[in-house]
């Protein structure tokens, strides 16, 4: 399932990034790798604001439905 299906204050783990090899590594660099815990802070039209690592990430739908958990 997509981390954009999330809803508020659910955290969740990481299980699979798709994309090509420039989206992974980019979401890599924000934190967001395989195994890491992440914590949806808010949803607005599927974008999302996520808790990773202590640091709050703004990501849009597209990325977020890229992000497996």
């Amino acid at each position: 399932m997509p981390l954009s299906y999330c809803s508020s204050g659910q955290s969740v783990l990481i299980r699979k990034i798709g994309g090509k090899d420039d989206v992974k590594r980019f979401l890599n660099s924000l934190g967001l790798i395989e195994g890491e815990h992440v914590t949806v802070v808010s949803e607005l039209g599927g974008n999302l604001i996520v808790n990773v690592k202590d640091t709050r990430i703004a990501l849009d739908k597209a990325l977020a439905q890229r992000i497996m958990i």
